[in-house]
């Protein structure tokens, strides 16, 4: 496989790309640990509303020409309440605080540093921005969770070798339609942090 990342800066080329990124971002999430139950209409709003937010980072992974995975990246200051808040409420300036969303990559191209380059790209990013800090947030899911698969993926060693901590006490929360669900219901989400 020979995959390209490249951060798309022309506004076009991102609005092209929205439809890709919509259904990536629906296949990802349906598994452990989101189980997401999404909408391509909600997709394309959130993320049309994305690339318009001033700063915006949008990096993709592409196999050809069809995009394999992608990541996201922003000031924190222009993000919605629900994630500036609870860094607020812990003190932090937001000003000075890059966040980086979603970072989805299908499952046959996990294991080939694509992580790492979104990682990188975003990290440069943020320093070009003058941020001195990062931040993600991740949903938290009890052990005991029916849906829950024997031998999930765990993530946590990826991000503390690139330096990021959960930060103790910092957490907020997110509502989305879980599978199965009638109706969306809200979900503890973990910051994580790293000094740049």
């Amino acid at each position: 496989m020979t995959v390209s990342v490249r951060t798309l800066t022309d506004a076009q080329e991102r609005h092209a790309a929205i439809p890709a990124l919509s259904d990536l971002r629906i296949r990802v999430f349906r598994n452990w640990p989101y189980l997401y139950d999404g909408t391509a209409d909600y997709e394309g709003e959130y993320l049309a509303e994305f690339i318009r937010e001033p700063g915006s980072v949008l990096v993709v992974a592409q196999d050809g020409d069809t995009i394999v995975g992608a990541a996201t990246a922003s000031p924190m200051a222009g993000q919605k309440p629900e994630f500036q808040e609870p860094l607020r409420r812990h003190g932090l300036d937001v000003a000075r605080i890059f966040y980086f969303g979603e970072s989805v990559l299908l499952p046959a191209y996990q294991g080939q540093g694509i992580g790492h380059r979104f990682f990188d790209a975003r990290e440069a990013a943020a320093r070009a921005a003058g941020a001195t800090s990062t931040a993600f947030c991740a949903v938290v899911r009890p052990d005991d969770h029916l849906m829950r698969p024997d031998a999930p993926r765990d993530l946590h060693p990826f991000w503390r070798a690139r330096g990021y901590a959960p930060v103790p006490g910092l957490t907020g929360t997110l509502e989305w339609l879980d599978l199965g669900d009638a109706d969306e219901s809200e979900h503890l989400m973990q910051f994580w942090m790293r000094d740049l």
